[in-house]
């Protein structure tokens, strides 16, 4: 299932991406399902064993570092990628997990810099950036 991912950032319950499907392709659950599922195999370690897990939860063989839902957005043209592409950076700072964009390690904000896209020490003011998108 191929796709190209634009830009992404994994925070610790969920993760926010910007992908491009191939032409006629909207498989964007299936992807999704896929990625989280090998995440959830690959870091099951990490979770916190002593924490409490909600029956539902168990019944599904859900871990708790995930949302059940998902939002997708068709990007509508270069502004709302952009917008977007930002969006999809800030989140740690928004989260209150880093204080500047640059501290978090798991996006594609490092390789936007190596690229040129953005300066290292690149920050919006939060009223500037999409509201809730994807969340």
């Amino acid at each position: 299932m191929p796709f190209t991912i634009e830009a992404w950032v994994l925070l610790p319950d969920h993760l926010h991406a910007i992908w491009t499907l191939p032409n006629g392709d909207a498989a964007y659950g299936k992807r999704r399902g896929i990625i989280k599922a090998q995440v959830s195999r690959c870091c099951a370690h990490l979770a916190d064993d002593n924490a409490a897990r909600a029956v539902s939860r168990i019944e599904r063989r859900e871990h708790d570092f995930w949302q059940r839902r998902f939002w997708e957005h068709q990007i509508r043209d270069d502004l709302d990628f952009e917008r977007h592409v930002d969006y999809v950076h800030y989140n740690p700072v928004k989260h209150g997990l880093v204080t500047q964009v640059a501290q978090w390690p798991y996006s594609t904000f490092h390789r936007c810099v190596n690229c040129g896209v953005y300066p290292r020490d690149w920050s919006v003011d939060p009223g500037e950036v999409v509201g809730d998108a994807g969340e």
